[in-house]
């Protein structure tokens, strides 16, 4: 397991990234993300919060009034105003109405208001990382011993931290590292990790990624998850437990598995047509997954030709090709099907499909594919 830690020149700055998938793969085992799912930065505190890491004191306001208000409870010398959105780089960020700045620090309340104001209901653009990146040294953690006290206590000397500060941001970062493995994080990220004027140790920000093969065992966290920032097409996707990614083309590749759809993608392009999107039907499928799965296809208007390329190892063709008739039936699919399948149940799948008198292309390998694929679009 790999931790990490980069401080920030102005402000004793903590970034914690652990990654599972490095522990994994030196023991030759294999984890399959399905997606990363992000938490705002009040969620991943709030989760901090619970494991005994200090954050600031915060509230979350949907209005500009709710913000003034919030600012009056808080009653501080000094209130941070941050926007929440899943990106990096806020404080330089651009909103559209005309607001710089998604981050904003001020003593008066009503200011908290303006700003909010300023904020809410409008687009902000950031730039996520400078050019080139950031340059982290990494420092190593057993994954079955966790972290020493020394490595806790080297680490936050080399954050600047000194005295009883130390001893106070080593125990930050004992709890950083607790959380991460409570809640099967991918990483935990804190910029700034800093002191207070009355010497308190605090995150300042917080910023977790989830290992979303165990969101089994992790109901609490993914139900927070905000998908007001997702595309639609992938939220609705996921609800049949399949996978969706857009793109700017207008031939739709419905494949099984993320390798095969890579490679069906960069075929197509190969025979100077472009991928509209791919559709990822995974393994276990059932005929109504595939249904759906057509629904989301020909939902995209820019699809004028679909590719179906299927290899059926887990996966029965023939389930496959059930659902391909049933949808083209029912929802009277009007841009040309090719269809390559291979695998478990094949011939009684190209069977299906034969007798089917659907007006669907079949095709022997992902090369013929592609190729009638293009070319029906250019006829």
């Amino acid at each position: 397991m790999a931790t990490s830690m980069a401080s920030q020149a102005a402000a004793r700055g903590l970034r914690t990234a652990t990654s599972k998938r490095t522990f994994l793969h030196q023991f030759k085992c294999t984890l399959n993300p399905k997606r990363w799912l992000n938490l705002q930065e009040y969620q991943s505190k709030k989760l901090m919060q619970e494991s005994g890491v200090t954050v600031q004191r915060f509230y979350v306001a949907d209005t500009a009034s709710e913000a003034l208000e919030a600012a009056k409870r808080l009653n501080a010398k000094e209130i941070v105003l941050k926007a929440q959105i899943l990106a990096g780089g806020r404080g330089k960020g651009v909103f559209d109405s005309g607001l710089k700045g998604g981050v904003h620090l001020t003593k008066d309340p009503v200011v908290v208001g303006e700003l909010a104001n300023k904020m809410l209901g409008f687009n902000l653009t950031t730039k996520q990382t400078p050019k080139g990146g950031v340059k982290v040294k990494t420092e190593v953690i057993d994954i079955f011993e966790g972290v020493h006290d020394d490595q806790a206590l080297h680490m936050a000397a080399n954050l600047g931290f000194k005295g009883p500060l130390q001893r106070q941001a080593a125990d930050q970062i004992k709890r950083l590292y607790d959380l991460f493995l409570k809640v099967d994080a991918t990483q935990v990220e804190v910029n700034p990790l800093g002191e207070t004027p009355e010497g308190q140790v605090v995150c300042f920000d917080a910023k977790i990624n989830f290992d979303d093969n165990a969101e089994f065992r992790q109901k609490a966290v993914f139900a927070l998850n905000d998908m007001t920032e997702s595309d639609p097409m992938e939220i609705e996707a996921a609800k049949w437990d399949l996978k969706y990614i857009g793109m700017d083309g207008n031939i739709a590749c419905f494949v099984n598995g993320a390798g095969l759809a890579m490679a069906t993608c960069d075929i197509i392009d190969l025979h100077g047509g472009k991928p509209a999107n791919f559709l990822d039907l995974g393994g276990g499928v059932k005929e109504r997954q595939v249904y759906e799965a057509f629904k989301l296809l020909t939902a995209d208007p820019k699809v004028e030709a679909i590719l179906v390329n299927i290899f059926g190892g887990i996966v029965n063709c023939a389930i496959i090709a059930n659902g391909i008739t049933k949808a083209c039936r029912e929802l009277e699919l009007k841009v040309p099907l090719v269809v390559r399948l291979e695998g478990t149940n094949v011939h009684e799948a190209k069977r299906i499909l034969t007798e089917s008198g659907l007006p669907i292309t079949a095709a022997e390998d992902l090369d013929d594919a592609a190729r009638k694929a293009v070319a029906a679009i250019r006829k």
